[in-house]
């Protein structure tokens, strides 16, 4: 049995193991075009000409023998779904597969034949929920635009018919979720988009009518440069009553692009190229209002009429974010959700960490994690998610100069992973910007190193193109005297030459307009209620739903819904899938300087509680960090903590490791302003505990900040009498120190640790480990063996504080007390066995962890051909997974079997790398490796004259093998 999906996306997989069987476009085509015609024989040849028009007849026979063997082996055998013969091919639907396609054609005529309301809903909402989109998207052909056509008017009828019966029943919800079905397979339906507003006004959602309304506006003026019909807008009068405004088109159009002509032929151009197979990035720099965005927006116009998939988002200037929220915003473009059902569910179970999949919505959300080598593995999937659509993709990046971090890391390795993919990600950055200059531009040169980025400045327009654009604007001549003042007033920079265009038939004064005072006079001409209004949504700082304004608002529902009509008329407001947004951000922030100081901390407050109200119900992170941004703004330290550490606890969940410690960071600074006791302690506590493996991620083991982490922590535990978390927070220090080279003071730490454990707590495996790692490094392995030990056997299979698998890590450094006891059959023993059980734990991690042990277990045994195949292994995973401390350990090994000058300069580099990094323990014992390859002897002399100095500076003593225990 196969499940076969062919609207909306393409897959065959196999539902046992969820695999997917076959990856052959041609293949899933032809079952696609057999399915639509079930029960009907199609001709071989009228197959083969369509899907190979450009091949001669024998040829394309050819072809459809070779795809018609990969389908029958496909199906199975045994499997009498697909009649073969020699002149005509048919399909049978004997209900052996789960077909859509078939699914969705039986509901169809199921509900057709129903006589009961009941009943056509049944069938019909079915039916409708198979209905994914277009059959088989991406594949081109004629034979295919007509079996679309069929289908896409089976589902209108379908909608139809359910929607009547739906009113019939008294279930109106139904019937606007068929309409709404309706208008997203014909999206340019007036007639389908009126009887939507109509069901959803009768129903009491006038502000859903609305949204209905500024849907189709947006959509008409985008893609056909029109307006609605009279129809239309005669509906809309008609649902929002009396008093309200006669005219329901926005204000003046969006004007013509002036003044850009070079710049869009550079646009268009990197386009091309990206379209044909070469994965192309693009930035466009400029100041606020120059027009970068309305650039890019002409570029998405023109990748949409050639058949590409766009999927556009956008930044914004507030901490009250999640990372990768722009990536999360791409994945759910209706072409990229389908198209990840492709993926192997593996990658998809990785997508669903950033949006999780309907199907899995109620399950369990992944467990956060530290692991580099996890994000890594996570970055991956999500890339191939975007890539799954398989045709030219345009991914666009507005406003990046707010852009979290992680987002600008998952776009450089998207653009590495497929450099033969059709696909530019289109990024816009504010040169004028601090961040533009710092992040952006730092990520933008990497790009520029490969070739792969195209940079097209934007600078403000000149005096006669200012004119022009006015004009445009205006819809009549404009004066030299009006285009010089405009010019004067306004920079150039078109946002403020449309704005004042748009806010008065006079120009701005020249003598004194600044963009502030432009979009202040844009504001004036709203009524107050739509002033209130924007003001609102300004202190919200991104985009809004009409829920969350009216529950947050002192104006009535209807109020709001009217103030935001007609901020979207005025195009102080754009409509969006999911709500609206300031047409600029700029808007925004003019909109939000009209809210008095005393008044603004009433506003953030009332948003923090609309926003816990209105998003209760989901599991929505970017809501948390939305929540404890607005609660912070308001002056309320105490709700907007738990917000703090619930969206950093969802940041972890996608290895966003830099937006976690600032979202842990904003948490740690407001306990300051709680008052002391026992439950701000108990908060530092947890704040602390969840950032010190996030810092250890980003930063490794001897950052500062790191290290007074755990010490603040471990004073905090022993305050609150919590010796387990005691424990914890010292072999976290532990670790800190010990990686640091401070060999007595991390003893003393391990020895604390100890002392406070008993057998059976969960800690004691951890802080016998601590010691044994101690008592080893300070020349006395017997111990040391003991508590290895004591720790192996106490421990489950549970992480250390620093990210490994506890037993993987105690086996592996064992392996060197043995080796010091003059035990080497059992370290060769202990070394195998921390691998093998590496491996076993899928732990990648752990497994780098034990082979970089390995590969000084090797050569303390004098085995320079194994040392070397670890050793390699080892830099090679790292350099992979960002793994810097192990990596160097695998650069002096394998320099040290490598030999001459080449092995010289690799131990050097990782030497010197560790010395950057502080990672000072070990280093008598790299610098001896290095001394042994050094040609010149008098560089080998000083380099072991430094190697003892640091080991009685450190009396670190542990890496000469004894012929028995000392």
């Amino acid at each position: 049995m196969l499940t076969v999906t062919l609207l909306g996306e393409q897959s065959v997989v196999d539902p046992a193991t969820e695999h997917i069987r076959t990856r052959s476009v041609r293949t899933v085509a032809l079952l696609g075009l057999l399915v639509a015609r079930t029960g009907a024989p199609q001709s071989r040849a009228a197959i083969a000409g369509s899907f190979w028009p450009d091949s001669g007849d024998a040829q394309a026979l050819t072809n459809l023998r070779r795809e018609l063997f990969t389908l029958r082996r496909l199906l199975g055998p045994d499997d009498d779904s697909l009649e073969v013969t020699s002149s005509h091919l048919c399909w049978h639907d004997r209900g052996r597969h789960r077909v859509d396609l078939s699914r969705f054609l039986a509901g169809c005529a199921a509900a057709g034949a129903a006589d009961a309301d009941e009943d056509v809903l049944r069938h019909g909402q079915a039916a409708l929920a198979l209905y994914g989109g277009d059959l088989l998207p991406g594949i081109d052909g004629e034979w295919l635009d007509e079996v679309r056509a069929e289908l896409r008017t089976a589902c209108t009828r379908l909608c139809d018919l359910v929607c009547e019966a739906a009113l019939r029943s008294g279930r109106p919800e139904a019937a606007v979720e068929a309409l709404r079905r309706r208008v997203t397979v014909e999206p340019y339906d007036e007639a389908a988009h009126r009887r939507l507003m109509e069901v959803q006004a009768g129903r009491g959602d006038r502000s859903g009518a609305i949204r209905t309304f500024h849907r189709l506006a947006t959509l008409l003026e985008r893609d056909l440069g029109v307006g609605p019909a009279p129809e239309t807008l005669l509906a809309l009068d008609q649902i929002l009553g009396r008093g309200a405004p006669r005219t329901r088109r926005p204000g003046p159009g969006p004007a013509a692009l002036v003044g850009r002509t070079d710049e869009l032929d550079r646009l268009t151009r990197t386009w091309e190229r990206a379209a044909s197979g070469q994965a192309q990035a693009l930035v466009v720099y400029g100041g606020a209002g120059v027009g970068k965005s309305r650039l890019v927006k002409e570029l998405q116009a023109h990748a949409r009429r050639s058949g590409a998939v766009v999927a556009v988002t956008r930044c914004f200037d507030t901490t009250g974010r999640l990372s990768l929220s722009p990536v999360a915003d791409w994945l759910r473009t209706p072409a990229v959700r389908a198209a990840r059902t492709r993926l192997d569910a593996a990658w998809r179970l990785e997508v669903d960490r950033l949006t999780p999949a309907a199907a899995s919505a109620g399950e369990p959300e992944p467990a956060p994690s530290h692991d580099v080598w996890q994000r890594h593995r996570f970055f991956e999937g999500v890339a191939r998610a975007l890539l799954a659509v398989g045709r030219p993709t345009l991914l666009v990046l507005d406003d990046a100069q707010w852009c979290d971090p992680d987002t600008l890391s998952l776009c450089g390795f998207l653009l590495n992973l497929a450099p033969e993919a059709p696909l530019l990600l289109a990024v816009t950055a504010r040169s004028d910007a601090e961040a533009a200059a710092g992040q952006v531009a730092a990520w933008a040169s990497v790009l520029r190193t490969r070739g792969i980025l195209t940079e097209v400045p934007l600078g403000p327009l000149d005096a006669d193109r200012t004119a022009a654009l006015a004009r445009a604007v205006r819809g009549r001549p404009v004066s030299r005297e009006e285009g010089t003042l405009l010019h004067e007033a306004t920079g150039g920079f078109p946002l403020f030459v449309i704005e004042a265009a748009r806010a008065a038939g006079e120009a701005p004064d020249a003598t004194g307009a600044r963009w502030h005072d432009i979009l202040r006079r844009r504001l004036q001409l709203v009524s107050p209620a739509a002033r209130e209004t924007a003001g609102l949504a300004a202190a919200l700082g991104r985009d809004f739903t009409l829920a969350v304004l009216v529950e947050a608002s002192d104006l009535d529902a209807d109020s709001v819904v009217l103030a935001v009509d007609e901020l979207w008329r005025h195009r102080i407001v754009r409509e969006l899938e999911d709500g609206y947004d300031f047409s600029h951000d700029l808007l925004r922030q003019a909109a939000y300087a009209l809210v008095p100081p005393a008044r603004r901390w009433l506003l953030h407050r009332r948003l923090a509680q609309s926003l816990e109200l209105v998003q209760a119900s989901g599991s929505d992170a970017v809501a948390a960090a939305q929540v404890a941004e607005q609660y912070r703004l308001a002056g309320n330290p105490g709700r907007a903590l738990g917000y703090y550490l619930q969206a950093a606890d969802a940041t972890a969940r996608v290895f966003a490791h830099a937006e976690a410690l600032v979202l842990l960071d904003s948490a740690l600074e407001l306990l300051g302003s709680l008052p002391a006791g026992r439950s701000r302690d108990e908060q530092e506590l947890r704040c602390l505990e969840a950032s010190a493996p996030v810092m250890l991620a980003l930063h490794g083991y001897t950052l500062p900040q790191l290290e007074r982490t755990c010490e603040r922590s471990v004073e905090l535990a022993g305050l609150l009498g919590l010796p387990e978390q005691q424990v914890a927070a010292m072999v976290g220090l532990w670790s800190t120190v010990f990686v640091g080279g401070r060999l007595h003071e991390a003893y003393e730490l391990a020895t604390r640790a100890v002392a406070l454990v008993r057998p059976g707590d969960r800690r004691f495996g951890q802080a016998h480990f601590a010691m044994a790692g101690s008592a080893l490094h300070l020349g006395r392995p017997g111990p040391a063996l003991e508590h290895f030990a004591l720790a192996h056997d106490s421990m489950s299979d549970e992480a250390l504080s620093f990210g490994t698998r506890a037993r993987v890590h105690t086996t592996a450094w064992w392996a060197h007390a043995a080796l010091a006891c003059g035990q080497p059959d059992l370290a060769r023993e202990l070394a195998e066995a921390a691998l093998t059980e590496a491996r076993a734990s899928g732990h990648q991690y752990s497994y780098v962890v034990a082979r970089a042990y390995a590969a000084i277990t090797h050569q303390l045994l004098g085995e320079p051909d194994a040392c070397r195949t670890a050793a390699a292994e080892v830099t090679r995973l790292c350099d992979r997974m960002q793994f810097s401390y192990y990596g160097e350990w695998g650069r002096i090994l394998e320099g040290w079997c490598l030999g001459g000058p080449d092995g010289v300069a690799l131990a050097r580099t990782g030497i010197e790398t560790l010395e950057r990094q502080r990672a000072l323990v070990r280093m008598p014992y790299w610098l001896s490796l290095l001394a042994e390859i050094l040609p010149d002897r008098a560089a080998a002399d000083r380099t072991r004259a430094r190697a003892d100095a640091e080991a009685r500076r450190t009396r670190e003593d542990w890496q000469r093998p004894a012929t028995a225990p000392r």
